[in-house]
């Protein structure tokens, strides 16, 4: 037994997504395995790059991004972030703006900043792991709602409603949904701000991937949340603008902005904790909020990730005992296994068995707090070539581990 101990607020907190299955595939790789990793959505290592434009808005402010910034942020990128969202017709001026070293950040500084011991946060199953980390890492309760795989992914309301108690602080919406690929509709959306109105919830609205959208259209949970509603809205930088590393994420502040006053006060206190978020990172915002966006190219026919996504959802809705909804955003897929053909008891062990045959790293589906052990998160960012030898990989895997 080791001597030294973690900290019991550790308890109950996983990150699956980079959980033991990848320690595996770590220790495969230094014996010179090759592996796939399919497993984040990291974009650099499948040959997506930064807009040369904003590497050279980095490069022509190093030499003044020696000291710490504003713990804001630096005001020409808040300046970015406010002009950003009243394009897109929200009432956001700079003091609403905060930077953060991504939006993993930026989450874990609103959760402690607004969670007492045993308050209870709405999050959708599946979710992004890290949003139900944190809530408990805060000593809040994580409530997962269920998202209905037969109708697009689509939140349930009624399972929504059934979850909400006097306790419950806050709802999460992560739209588009990661790992899903669901985008909501405004009609639901309404739906989810009505009850965040009727029970006096605060919206943390997850929308990382707010510009990767290959059917329907985006709408800002902040534009349905009036003055009466407040809601803090999450972007930045790693997936539009394929720049995980940088560290360069934005949250917005909307709503009744007086009534919440103590709160920002909060907020204000952990970001001077943390002295700034990345100050030459912060000089790109500017850059890539304005002009030319490619990721415009990307999604549509013919872009990469659009393309990519439909040709693994063409690909995995091909192999016996697999089924897949199609994505309508962000760069994932959530594919079914029919338990009947597979009888999965454990989809981490399903999902390390596939590494070991076939060195092609996912994530399971139960690392994103779905309750069932028969899904797994694919990310399809290889090129075409590559995803189909993949997929192949899999089919193969499927093949051999179906019931006779």
């Amino acid at each position: 037994m080791s001597k030294y101990q973690q900290a019991t607020r550790l308890q109950g907190v996983r990150y699956d997504v980079r959980g033991r299955n990848m320690v595996e595939a770590q220790r495969m790789v230094a014996e010179g395995q090759r592996v796939l990793h399919l497993n984040i959505g990291n974009l650099a290592p499948f040959g997506f790059s930064a807009p040369e434009s904003m590497v050279r808005s980095v490069v022509a402010h190093l030499n003044e991004s020696d000291g710490y910034s504003d713990a804001r942020g630096l005001y020409s990128a808040r300046t970015a972030v406010a002009n950003y969202y009243q394009t897109q017709g929200l009432e956001v001026d700079v003091p609403q703006v905060l930077i953060g070293n991504g939006v993993s950040e930026l989450i874990s500084m609103v959760l402690q900043a607004m969670t007492n011991i045993g308050d209870e946060i709405l999050i959708p199953a599946p979710d992004y792991p890290l949003w139900t980390a944190q809530t408990n890492l805060s000593s809040g309760r994580a409530v997962h709602y269920l998202c209905d795989e037969s109708n697009g992914w689509q939140p349930d309301i009624a399972d929504i409603k059934a979850k909400i108690t006097p306790r419950t602080k806050a709802i999460v919406i992560i739209n588009p949904n990661n790992p899903t690929g669901a985008v909501y509709t405004r009609e639901l959306l309404q739906q989810l701000i009505d009850l965040a109105r009727e029970h006096e919830l605060i919206v943390l609205a997850d929308e990382i991937y707010e510009k990767v959208i290959y059917s329907g259209a985006h709408v800002h949970a902040a534009s349905l949340c009036g003055d009466d509603v407040l809601c803090f809205t999450f972007s930045g930088l790693s997936k539009a603008y394929r720049a995980c590393g940088w560290r360069a994420g934005w949250l917005v502040a909307t709503g009744p902005l007086d009534a919440a006053s103590n709160l920002l006060e909060g907020l204000q206190l952990l970001a001077n904790m943390r002295m700034c978020a990345n100050v030459p990172a912060q000089h790109a915002i500017q850059t890539a909020l304005g002009g030319y966006q490619s990721i415009d190219d990307m999604v549509k026919p013919g872009g990469r990730f659009h393309d990519q996504l439909d040709l693994a959802y063409r690909l995995l809705n091909q192999i016996e005992g697999i089924s897949c909804e199609p994505a309508q955003g962000a760069l994932y897929l959530f594919p079914r296994l029919n338990n009947e053909l597979f009888d999965i008891d454990d989809d981490e062990e399903w999902a390390l068995g596939l590494l070991k045959s076939k060195k092609i790293l996912v994530s399971h589906g139960r690392g994103f707090n779905w309750p069932h052990p028969d899904h797994f998160r694919l990310v399809a960012l290889p090129e075409e070539a590559v995803l189909r030898e993949a997929i192949g990989r899999i089919a193969e895997y499927c093949e051999e581990t179906r019931i006779d």
